[in-house]
């Protein structure tokens, strides 16, 4: 079969050597033979991901409406906030930087590290490769590169690295989940609960979720074992992790919109536009 297509044709001068249109495959002048609304679902994804990325984009580098002293709300986009610029009560890290210049996010010490735990998601891979790079688009439908190399060539080797950006976000969501157990403050310094506060526990929550619902944690877990009954606590906790893998892209997409909602609901009560529902104290 080599050099010639499925249909015994020999392909044209100058072929890519891989993809569609390299020697082997089948030469189909459409580019797919599908007659539903394939291109729906990447069409969805693409405007999705690009108005969060926008929100996330703004928010992030307007410094502005980002904490609620009085009750120690500190939104997830700005946190930890280690920056001179920030307000001194937001700095529960400590002053590890002088002021930031306008535009940079003050969370830039963990931003890489989320982004890049995000990005070589697996579920997320597949999201943008479909919706940003049409690598394909869909099933059963032709993608427009001439070839393809897989992620064996910068930048897209770096998915490699996902088991370590994985570390990087247990530590992120630790903060995270610090900075709940802060927003349990009332008016007064003592103990209080406000809507806020609820905000807070349901995307941490649902941030450690989607964390431990991870390949590489079900893989951390179990993934070496030979012999699961020599050791019972980790299979247990490999067949918990693999029950929410099930569920990795609902929690993916679960959490883009939690950490939008409580970045603006903290940023709405700090600004004053909106005063925090008061559930005790």
């Amino acid at each position: 079969m080599s050099g010639t297509s499925l249909d015994g044709a020999s392909p044209p001068a100058g072929a890519a050597g891989g993809g569609v249109g390299s020697p082997g495959r089948a030469r189909i002048a459409e580019r797919t033979l599908r007659t539903d609304r394939w291109w729906v679902q990447p069409a969805v994804t693409f405007t999705l991901l690009v108005i969060w990325l926008l929100y996330a984009l703004v928010r992030t580098a307007s410094q502005r409406a980002y904490f609620v002293e009085e009750f120690h709300y500190l939104s997830p986009f700005s946190s930890p906030c280690v920056s001179s610029s920030c307000i001194p009560a937001a700095r529960d890290f400590g002053t590890w930087f002088g002021d930031f210049p306008p535009f940079v996010p003050f969370a830039l010490l963990v931003l890489p590290f989320l982004l890049g735990f995000r990005l070589t998601c697996y579920y997320y891979r597949k999201a943008y490769y479909r919706a940003f790079w049409l690598s394909p688009p869909a099933c059963a439908v032709a993608e427009p590169h001439g070839k393809y190399t897989g992620e064996t060539r910068f930048p897209l080797i770096m998915q490699n690295l996902h088991r370590y950006f994985f570390y990087a976000a247990i530590i992120v969501s630790l903060i995270n989940t610090y900075d709940m157990v802060r927003a349990f403050r009332g008016a007064d310094g003592g103990f209080g609960i406000g809507l806020g506060t609820v905000v807070m526990v349901f995307n941490v929550v649902m941030l450690w979720l989607y964390t431990i619902s991870c390949h590489s944690c079900r893989h951390l877990m179990g993934g070496r074992l030979k012999h699961f009954s020599a050791h019972p606590v980790r299979y247990r906790a490999w067949t918990a992790v693999s029950r929410l893998n099930t569920r990795h892209m609902q929690l993916a997409w679960t959490t883009l919109g939690t950490l939008m909602f409580t970045d603006a609901y903290i940023a709405l009560v700090s600004s004053g536009a909106l005063n925090d529902l008061r559930l005790v104290n």
